[in-house]
């Protein structure tokens, strides 16, 4: 059963690089990230990149118009193998090393001065694929095998609503952007799924959709986190959400109680998806360091060449750019503060129950981040080791709180 920390994580858990090192093998390898849609590899030897810490992987569509995963590091000297953030690589994946050559499925084909290796089987030198999943037209990768359920699983209490966008046919309305933030990926995390500050932070965007908005924590385990509203109406003088209410066409395919309706959704730990009547956004949070993340976005949408909703579409993006920029301001001053001997962790309310969640979802993962004040730096895995090892916890914790406080005086 789940203790009730109705606060936010230590501030140490935002700046400590050895924490960020447990996060990186506990939160974000051994669950699901997303690669691309299908509609970025529509052919075959189509291939999108995509690095997370040291992993190096690769979507392409193979010969047969199947989409693999696979670990982009040549099988001979560990080369990068493809390097461009997406193209096509032919018929063939050749490393620019020793061209060594793959087929799209990632089996060995060549290998140059074949005679001079001994008995090399090609068999057992093809390239190692990545455990994969294609959910509703999205290309999802999870680097260590493990029991995490399926994308679809963890999306299933609300698979209908999402089919009602037609995820598997969209397609890229720009491209993808990598936008550096000099925060710690909870603080962009944090910030996504933080309702309370919308009203007082955003005054255009409080303006489009009202206080019409909810926000819950889905009830199969928390996988997802989901905030959902309507486009009220404008009580100010905002001339873009004006006119995005104006131009918005009717969307075919919705009934009629989405044709105004915005929901987003983030899936554990670092993926959103903002989803509009006129298109659907993505969102991830990569992160580089505990103080740097490079926020991975790229929107997508279905074919539509009507004026108005390219027109929508446009407005859409300049009142997403202008909540960026307030978000942008907010989260770097909350990582300075993070940073400062003024705080260590703060309240949450009640009604904050995405932040509650993403808190409680750390601790259980990172048990050494119920240690209010940061160990010793070199001991912080040794005691979440030995957190994870014993079965009372809150005997352990007051043990090494003791333990802290001995040390400061």
């Amino acid at each position: 059963m789940r203790s009730q920390y109705f606060k936010t994580l230590p501030s140490w858990t935002y700046t400590s690089e050895q924490f960020f090192e447990l996060e990186k093998k506990n939160i974000f390898l051994n669950n699901w990230q997303l690669i691309c849609h299908v509609s970025n590899i529509p052919e075959p030897g189509d291939y999108v990149t995509f690095d997370l810490f040291n992993e190096r992987l690769v979507a392409v569509r193979n010969e047969h118009s199947e989409v693999r995963v696979l670990h982009n590091v040549c099988s001979h000297r560990a080369t990068r193998l493809l390097d461009d953030d997406t193209g096509n690589c032919g018929k063939r994946i050749r490393c620019p090393y020793h061209a060594w050559s793959y087929d799209l499925s990632g089996n060995l084909k060549h290998v140059p001065h074949l005679e001079q290796f001994d008995d090399l089987d090609l068999l057992k030198h093809g390239l190692k694929s990545v455990e994969m999943e294609i959910f509703q037209g999205f290309v999802f990768a999870k680097v260590i095998p493990n029991d995490v359920p399926s994308v679809a699983a963890q999306f299933e209490p609300y698979s209908e609503e999402l089919a009602l966008y037609q995820f598997e046919d969209l397609e890229p309305l720009g491209r993808v952007t990598m936008r550096p933030r000099p925060v710690n990926w909870k603080q962009v995390a944090d910030n996504y799924v933080d309702a309370m500050h919308i009203p007082v932070a955003h005054p255009g965007l409080s303006d489009l959709v009202g206080d019409s908005y909810g926000i819950e924590v889905s009830k199969n385990g928390g996988f997802i986190h989901k905030m959902w509203g309507g486009l009220g109406k404008t009580r100010k003088n905002g001339l873009s959400n004006e006119l995005y209410k104006k131009y918005l066409p009717r969307v075919d395919h919705l009934p009629i109680e989405k044709q105004m309706h915005w929901a987003y959704y983030r899936l554990w730990p670092n993926l959103a998806f903002d989803v509009y009547p006129d298109q659907v956004d993505f969102m991830q949070f990569i992160p580089i360091s505990a103080s740097t993340t490079i926020v991975r976005e790229i929107p997508f949408a279905l074919k539509d060449a009507r004026r108005e909703m390219k027109v929508a579409r446009y407005l859409n993006w300049r009142i997403n750019r202008e909540v960026n920029a307030e978000d942008t301001r907010l989260i770097n001053w909350v990582q300075q503060g993070m940073a400062t001997s003024a705080f260590e962790s703060g309240p949450l309310a009640s009604s904050e129950v995405c932040l509650i969640d993403s808190a409680e979802k750390i601790r259980e993962t990172i048990p050494v981040s119920k240690l209010d004040r940061e160990p010793k730096k070199e001991q912080i895995q040794q005691i979440n080791f030995g957190l994870l090892s014993s079965s009372d916890h809150k005997s352990e914790i007051d043990g090494f709180k003791r333990s802290a406080t001995s040390d400061l005086e």
